[in-house]
């Protein structure tokens, strides 16, 4: 019984000082992504929201819980939100994995990870519980805690694979674009010049021209394909290359300057993208400088000064 309240303890303990901390981060001042956010595009201001602000609150106790709890539960919706119990929000994240996993495959994969972590969270609470470490209703809540988090994590994954794929497309885009202009400059149209980007090049971008192309045989304008691509994609520099060749195909104004520039454009995203990682890998690197490397460095240049002098230590 003492292990079990010490348990608890701890967890209630821990869970004050994160609840405190979330709530010091939520009511600090406006940040640089915020002031930036208007400027966005409409899908970007979207996905990327900031959380409500508790400003208004109640006085007393329960004005004071929830300030604490209030971005926490905020979280925890959004991340119930994110789960897909809506068949068609993840019928659509589905198409953007591009794997081919249909929404039932989806659902078993989620069954079985749950699965998983009830087996291994039955196992190890088993194992505690036989040698007298646990009481019976911790044991449960953890064993439906670990189901339920094998549930959401196979969610998590999904959103990984989704965000690598993404990725993925935009680290190709350049090149692909880079071919599509020439190819356009050697006289093909837009429809040939994907045929032969997509004939010589591989991966997840040159994928999605392979089913643009597959529209088209089966019947559907290039227009309706493209515009079905920048949907499914959801990105703003593939929406943009959608926009360019649907106004050549429809106008016929020059297309290879177009592509160039937004080869160069997606470009200069990832060197800028690049500059802010550096810039918080180099934040990042000051602690273990300060408090590691730093304190040797005088340690091994004060020693031998000392030594001499016969100090005694």
């Amino acid at each position: 019984m003492s292990l079990n309240l010490t348990l608890i303890l701890g967890f209630s303990l821990g869970l004050g000082l994160a609840l405190i901390l979330s709530s010091a981060l939520a009511q600090r001042t406006e940040s640089f992504a915020d002031r930036i956010a208007p400027q966005l595009r409409s899908s970007e201001l979207r996905n990327n929201r900031p959380l409500e602000t508790y400003a208004s609150l109640p006085e007393g106790i329960y004005g004071f819980l929830l300030s604490l709890t209030g971005p926490w539960l905020e979280k925890l919706m959004r991340l119930v939100g994110q789960a897909n119990f809506d068949s068609s929000t993840l019928e659509r994240r589905l198409e953007q994995l591009g794997s081919g996993l249909s929404l039932a495959e989806y659902r078993v994969q989620q069954m079985l990870w749950s699965l998983a972590g009830f087996l291994l969270s039955s196992l190890f609470v088993g194992l505690a519980m036989s040698q007298g470490k646990l009481g019976l209703l911790l044991g449960l809540l953890l064993v439906l805690s670990a189901s339920l988090c094998g549930f959401v994590a196979r969610d998590y994954w999904l959103g990984q694979q989704i965000k690598g794929r993404q990725k993925a497309m935009l680290a190709e885009f350049p090149a692909l674009a880079e071919l599509l202009a020439l190819s356009v400059t050697a006289g093909e149209s837009a429809l040939g010049a994907l045929e032969r980007v997509v004939s010589c090049s591989q991966g997840e971008l040159a994928q999605e021209f392979q089913v643009i192309l597959s529209a088209t045989r089966a019947g559907t304008p290039l227009v309706t394909a493209l515009q079905d691509f920048s949907q499914r994609t959801d990105l703003a520099p593939l929406s943009r290359f959608v926009d360019g060749l649907v106004v050549a195909i429809e106008r016929g104004t020059p297309l290879a300057d177009v592509l160039r520039a937004q080869a160069q454009d997606v470009r200069d995203n990832a060197k800028r993208e690049l500059m802010e990682t550096a810039g918080k890998k180099e934040i990042g690197m000051m602690a273990p400088v300060v408090f590691l490397i730093l304190p040797l460095t005088v340690v091994f240049a004060l020693f031998p000064g000392l030594s001499l002098l016969n100090f005694q230590f």
